[in-house]
């Protein structure tokens, strides 16, 4: 059992099968591991490897060889969702990731919606099937872990975020088919990861939280939107990991009914309880804060209590940020690795 691969031990974990140890890992897109040290080292940079499918590669092979995280997580941000549906993007620097420059649309009652096929005729999502058919290819023991952007997250990048919050109320007709309209261009991004390559597809949706959605609308809008996502993606047998940011104590009830099959949490989160109360395969939940301005002995003694909680995958608990030390890192799955 020992001797697994790094992607048969995420399937096989994925799968709830039997294992020799968790997995490391960093899916990318929210949870992107690009940090500034290791492509200051390599001079394989971003924004270039946004859109340049050979940048792109070069840059998720460095990470997993310089981390140690035991996959390639493409894309690099959370905006490739929103541009293709017609949102402003800002693509950042080396140390700033792309952001939305300007929402498509003012309100959910004056969305433009495009035929299916955009994300295929897509440019940058052209550079990211490459990349992804390149690094399954070259690297065939090594998941490619496929990163989307979570449909209510998707929707309030295409339509003024304030507003759509509030068209979730005064509007639910017109949001239900926003959300809806989002979703399906989102299965199509998975559809085209996988078909180039991806293992296992991960999906971020960091709109989704208690704290702004509220208990009701996290199950009207969320929970099945993103079962909707994971269900589309199950059906082309590849499993789904699902991460919620936030607290989530006004919402966990309904975890359980999101249909992933590992959810991955913030760390206000306590994880071991969750695993527990609801026999869920877990993922998470170290502290950016700590692998940021921590140091490794910190590092690793929190990762030893993730270990000895039984934390199904070990991974940062939200997005790195893009100057934490490679050193805190490499402390953190060194630990897993040894484990």
């Amino acid at each position: 059992m020992n001797d697994l691969s790094p992607k048969e031990r995420i399937l096989r974990t994925l799968n709830k099968q039997t294992i020799d140890r968790s997995p490391v890992i960093c899916p990318g897109g929210m949870m992107n591991s690009a940090i500034v040290e290791i492509m200051d080292k390599t001079g394989n940079k971003l924004p270039n490897g946004h859109h340049d499918s050979e940048v792109m590669t070069k840059i998720a092979s460095d990470v997993h060889e310089y981390t140690g995280f035991e996959n390639f997580g493409i894309p690099f941000c959370m905006t490739v969702e929103a541009e293709v549906l017609g949102s402003e993007i800002n693509y950042g620097s080396l140390s700033c990731e792309p952001k939305i420059q300007k929402e498509a649309f003012p309100s959910v009652s004056n969305v433009v919606y495009r035929e299916p096929g955009a994300m295929e005729k897509n440019k940058r999502v052209k550079a990211i099937m490459k990349s992804t058919y390149d690094l399954s290819k070259k690297y065939s023991d090594v998941p490619v872990i496929g990163s989307l952007t979570g449909p209510v997250s998707t929707s309030a990048s295409i339509v003024d975020p304030i507003t759509f919050l509030k068209d979730l109320r005064k509007k639910s007709e017109d949001s239900h088919r926003v959300i809806d309209y989002a979703a399906d261009h989102i299965i199509e991004f998975a559809r085209l990861m996988v078909e180039s390559g991806a293992s296992v597809i991960s999906i971020a949706d960091p709109t989704a939280t208690g704290e702004i959605l509220g208990p009701k609308m996290f199950k009207e809008y969320a929970v099945r939107y993103l079962n909707k996502v994971a269900d589309a993606v199950h059906a082309m047998g590849v499993p789904v990991i699902i991460h919620i940011c936030g607290k989530m104590n006004s919402v966990k009830k309904y975890i359980p009914e999101l249909k992933s099959d590992a959810i991955s949490v913030d760390a206000p989160v306590n994880l071991k309880q969750l695993k527990e109360e609801y026999h869920l395969t877990t993922m998470g939940n170290l502290s950016t804060f700590l692998l940021e301005f921590g140091d490794p002995d910190k590092v690793s003694m929190q990762t030893e209590r993730l270990i000895k909680d039984g934390i199904s995958i070990i991974s940062p608990a939200c997005g790195l940020s893009t100057s934490t030390p490679l050193k805190n890192i490499a402390s953190m799955t060194e630990v897993v690795k040894e484990s």
